[in-house]
């Protein structure tokens, strides 16, 4: 580190604030603070989904297997890119809900309980997350800097830099910072790329020291078969679906097409740039065979090759990425777990009358507070991947109850209750069984977490059926709103929006469980017109993502 690389380090950190303060100016009501007043342009949105859904472990991460067995292991990072166009079909869920927080989703599907329930589960989801994520950024600079800079000092200085921003700015601050701050990741994705082909000899010169299988797209070495990548397949699809950041990532662009392009295609954004992490694996393995150098863990490659390439101002540029990464995440979910305290406990349990000034000052004081309560945990872990599985595996199983509620409208909160505690129990008798252990995190294994999602959907199911049904009215009401345009300039003479298939934007999810009724397919493709072409240019773009990564392994063979 010199003096450049703290100029750029520590200019990034006031910048950013800087930026943040100034777009808070807009802030004038709850509404703006939460959601933006749903007024984000369509690559705002897709900037947020990028942004928040890329942490600064993940390029670590992926460069280390890489390293160590091959390209092929970037279908660790591409586990959940099958599933991406699923995210087109369930964008607009979020925004015809008229609601602030998943938690408010909850509570309208199956009533209070089962909304305080979810509530204190995605409060808890946020800690976890947001500990997990300044830990994973202040190792990975830690090791970068050769243990120059403290890993608390690191975490501290993103916290105060977050909170400051998102406090003032909520929602609106968040998402214009995550856009810019998605440009820094992507350049944390390239930057080591050209520099270390130079230095091996180019494509040519890692082919001449790097087993042969080390560029095949997949083989065995990456140990995710065709069993395991449908059970990831299900823990992404199920678990999304229940992440209390949805809203923000789907509900608060000024159209649905906007919700739709940012999630779905910011997260095909992400897609894109794990090919450069793995590529750099191959660099840096290519590397350290030609200077003779051993790895202690293949997780250090990407901070040798960090150390090894980027000259004066460049380290303290892939500083400033690495810390981007992590704080545009953060910030989003600071005002979202302060939505959830404020819409679904303050003003549903301690202060119904509130006045929208004072929801305001809550949503930023409870945000705070919730953010420090991350900082304490962030600073007792250990081990940074574990709260990560924790807290994706539980947002499956919760996942049960939103998913199966939109789709089916049969069901209630006993099952919905049913569904997550067998989900849970299942989950933990079936690892302790193989195990002999009792643990909070277990190792990621598919067969215990398809065993348990299969009970739990089953009890959702079974314990719907066999009990009482929700209230006709709410639940036709639930699902009006859930068929209807949410974007319209129009008011029907009834005083709603139109219908979304008069426009062709029904959607295929919501109408899952009668499609083999023979009215169903009348005038199919002009009544799902948006799901259907959303859908298949995903495909388009994950299609053209892999072939991408083909045409690059080709290259010097």
């Amino acid at each position: 580190m010199t003096l450049i690389d703290y100029i750029i380090l520590i200019g990034y950190f006031i910048g950013i604030v800087t930026f943040g303060l100034w777009i808070s100016r807009r802030i004038k009501s709850s509404d703006d603070y939460f959601r933006g007043n749903r007024k984000f342009k369509w690559w705002i949105m897709m900037g947020q989904a990028f942004s928040t859904g890329t942490h600064a472990e993940m390029p670590v991460a992926q460069t280390g297997v890489t390293y160590n067995l091959g390209f092929a292991t970037i279908w660790y990072q591409w586990k959940n890119m099958l599933i991406t166009p699923f995210y087109w079909l369930i964008a607009p869920f979020y925004r015809r809900s008229n609601r602030t927080t998943v938690g408010d989703i909850i509570e309208d599907r199956y009533g209070k309980i089962i909304g305080l329930m979810y509530s204190i589960f995605a409060m808890v989801f946020f800690v976890f997350i947001m500990g997990a994520m300044l830990q994973g950024a202040a190792k990975v600079i830690s090791v970068l800097s050769d243990n120059m800079i403290s890993p608390t000092g690191v975490v501290l200085a993103m916290t105060v830099a977050f909170i400051v921003y998102s406090f003032a700015g909520g929602l609106i601050a968040a998402a214009y910072t995550d856009f810019f701050q998605g440009l820094l990741i992507i350049v944390l994705s390239i930057m080591l790329i050209p520099l270390g082909l130079n230095d091996v000899g180019g494509f040519s010169g890692m082919r001449e020291v790097l087993p042969e299988d080390f560029f095949d797209l997949m083989n065995s070495t990456s140990g995710i078969d065709g069993f395991t990548l449908a059970m990831l397949a299900v823990n992404g699809m199920v678990g999304i679906t229940a992440q209390p950041h949805m809203v923000a990532m789907c509900g608060t662009g000024n159209t649905e097409r906007a919700g739709r392009i940012g999630q779905t295609f910011g997260s095909l954004v992400k897609r894109l740039v794990t090919i450069g992490w793995a590529l750099t694996g191959l660099i840096v393995a290519a590397m350290v065979i030609k200077h003779g150098v051993t790895l202690e863990d293949p997780e250090y490659a990407f901070g040798y090759g960090a150390r090894e390439l980027l000259g004066p101002g460049l380290l303290g540029l892939m500083f400033a990425a690495i810390v981007a990464a992590n704080m545009s995440s953060l910030s989003t979910f600071m005002v979202n777990n302060g939505a959830l305290f404020t819409q679904n406990i303050y003003k549903e349990y301690i202060n119904p009358e509130a006045p929208d000034r004072k929801l305001l000052t809550m949503g930023r004081y409870s945000g705070l507070v919730l953010s420090l309560v991350a900082v304490l945990f962030a600073l007792s872990i250990d081990n940074v991947l574990h709260a990560f599985l924790f807290t994706e595996t539980i947002a499956a199983f919760v996942g049960i109850i939103f998913l199966g509620g939109v789709i089916w409208k049969r069901a209630n909160r006993y099952g919905a209750g049913a569904a997550v505690l067998v989900a849970l129990v299942s989950y933990y008798w079936i690892n302790y069984s193989d195990t002999g252990e009792l643990v909070l995190v277990y190792k990621w294994l598919p067969a215990p977490f398809g065993w348990a999602m299969l009970l739990g959907f089953a009890a959702f199911f079974i314990v719907s059926l066999l009990t009482k049904p929700e209230d006709p009215k709410r639940i036709e009401k639930f699902f009006d709103e859930m068929r209807r345009k949410s974007d319209s300039d129009t008011i029907g003479p009834d005083g709603k929006p139109p219908l979304a298939s008069e426009t062709g934007d029904d959607l295929l999810l919501l109408d899952l469980p009668g499609w083999f009724r023979k009215d169903r397919w009348k005038n199919f493709f002009q009544r799902y017109r948006e799901d259907l072409i959303g859908f298949g240019l995903s495909w388009i773009f994950i299609g053209l993502i892999i072939l991408l990564a083909w045409g690059i392994l080709q290259i010097g063979g």
